[in-house]
């Protein structure tokens, strides 16, 4: 299930510390930024069978869209599609479990959002199933 882990900010008079306590980093193998080239670029549909994924906006912030795959093999492309907005204001992480792809579009230059992943990246070429962007057509709006 899709779920936000909260996170918070304390601040004082020497700046500002933003967090996410809650989030259980032991199954974390790796980490990486993604970083668009600009706010047109939809980077996706990229699912995963055995990975799960954490997000969290560094900077700016993503549309993100995302489907529960249903057959691994040739998945229905009518799916529903969940589209969920996600801001460096929230400081919070999406949690993508296993079964789900994912396609991110940036709303607002320059933005970053740092990717976690509970494989070592030897893994990756076992897990990678790619979709064209145009491949799941049921957005719900």
């Amino acid at each position: 299930m899709i779920n936000f882990i909260a996170g918070g900010i304390a601040k004082d008079y020497r700046g500002q510390i933003k967090f996410v306590n809650d989030f259980d980093m032991s199954l974390v193998k790796r980490f990486y930024i993604i970083k668009n080239a600009d706010t047109e670029l939809v980077r996706g549909w990229r699912a995963h069978q055995i990975e799960q994924r954490w997000f969290y906006v560094l900077s700016g912030s993503f549309s993100v869209d995302i489907v529960q795959i249903d057959n691994w093999e040739k998945p229905s492309n009518n799916l529903p599609i969940e589209n969920i907005t996600i801001s460096d204001d929230d400081m919070q992480i999406l949690h993508v479990p296993i079964g789900f792809g994912t396609a991110f579009r940036a709303l607002e230059a320059n933005s970053e959002l740092l990717v976690y992943a509970d494989y070592g990246i030897e893994n990756a070429s076992n897990d990678d199933h790619t979709y064209p962007l145009d491949y799941f057509v049921n957005r719900q709006v």
